[in-house]
């Protein structure tokens, strides 16, 4: 029996000595090593699965433990535990005793920040970003964010503040939900290739700076100059919206295409400033019951990995009756409303949003503005529970 690529995985930086042709081919070896490793024990499969490449090109990208990649949730970390010296450990992933299925400093210098909830890993990182130049680093910090942890309003204070920064921070958002016509893609890399040019970011700035120095009249001249770039770039680049916040906008690209992926993160280091780099990827790639089902292999237990079937006895759990008793109550009473937090399924409320749709509110990952939402709700004469 050959061996196989992952083999030579055994500590940190091991990815950086496989050939790049053997990319692919390391890729499909760490999806079957985590399908069968997660069918034995549970976790959390379908996020894991779609971000191996891009884990992949972040490992060649950046050198751990010194740069810093801190991930979102964290739920989707396996791949970097398994490049990071913790492959032989994988049997005990979230077991006592065993391995954590989140990022954890204490198993791993390379594990940046402690996780598990969601839309935080920008405000930790523009934190690290700040203690860096305090410390007079120069090291790297990348936060890794998902586009349904967008949904949280900490996201968006933590990208307001980023949009202020001088030196280099880089968002990686993984877009698994989202699909961008090929046409958008190819004028938007375009424009990535020239705006992050060396040449074209230097004279940007000399320009900038030059105008600046003329009396009265060279902010004016600076405004008008961007606002018809602005008009421009909306028409062809679909971040404007973080343009406008002040953070550079790079992508889309091809979350399974690494070679792709380790060109646009070279760009995104030459930026001085917070710059986000919109990155396309699949939930449950490669494996072909999580694509089709990513929700329920979202945090799944045991299963088959041939087949996907599920091997788990189908006991009721705390969400499952919770999720029955609120049915019977609200065909009773008119005035009961839900409310989850993006958790429709773990909260076991998938059949009151079936049965009760105009009751039932999904306000995404955003748990102050749920509270609040039924803080209104009760005042205005509905009975809401708050199931975040």
């Amino acid at each position: 029996m050959s061996e196989k690529i992952l083999d030579r995985i055994n500590k940190t930086g091991d990815i950086k000595k496989i050939r790049r042709e053997l990319y692919p081919q390391l890729a499909e070896e760490i999806r079957e090593f985590m399908i069968e490793k997660i069918s034995k024990s549970g976790g959390h499969l379908a996020s894991s699965l779609g971000v191996v490449e891009l884990t992949m090109a972040l490992h060649t990208a950046f050198n751990l433990p010194k740069d810093k990649i801190i991930w979102d949730v964290g739920h989707q970390c396996y791949t970097h535990k398994i490049l990071t010296g913790r492959k032989d450990s994988f049997d005990t992933i979230r077991s006592l005793g065993g391995i954590s299925g989140f990022p954890k400093r204490q198993e791993s210098e390379c594990d940046a920040f402690d996780t598990g909830h969601s839309s935080t890993s920008v405000s930790a990182g523009l934190g690290m970003v700040n203690a860096r130049r305090l410390n007079g680093e120069k090291n790297k910090i990348v936060s890794v964010i998902g586009d349904g942890a967008l949904t949280g309003g900490l996201a968006y204070e933590a990208l307001n503040n980023a949009g202020q920064l001088k030196e280099n921070f880089i968002i990686i958002l993984n877009d698994n939900n989202m699909s961008i016509s090929q046409n958008i893609g190819s004028v938007s890399r375009m424009m990535t290739n020239i705006r992050t040019a060396p040449k074209y970011t230097d004279f940007k700035s000399n320009v900038v700076s030059a105008l600046e120095k003329i009396p009265k009249v060279g902010g004016r001249i600076i405004k008008k100059i961007r606002g018809a770039k602005s008009t421009f770039k909306s028409l062809f680049i679909p971040g404007m919206f973080f343009e406008d916040m002040g953070l550079t906008y790079l992508g889309p690209v091809d979350g399974h295409n690494i070679d792709d992926l380790l060109f646009v993160l070279e760009d995104a280091k030459r930026v001085k400033g917070a710059v986000v780099v919109h990155v396309m990827t699949e939930k449950g790639h490669g494996y072909d019951p999580a694509m089709r089902d990513p929700e329920r292999f979202h945090g799944i237990g045991k299963f088959d990995p041939e087949t996907g079937e599920c091997l788990c006895k189908k006991e009721p759990d705390y969400s499952r009756v919770f999720g029955g008793i609120m049915c019977k109550l609200a065909e009773k009473n008119d005035k009961i409303a839900c409310i989850s937090a993006a958790m429709p399924e773990g909260t076991g409320l998938k059949n009151f949003a079936k049965r009760f749709p105009p009751r039932f509110f999904d306000v995404g990952i955003a748990e102050e503005h749920a509270v609040t939402f039924a803080a209104g709700l009760a005042a205005g004469g509905a009975k809401p529970y708050v199931c975040v």
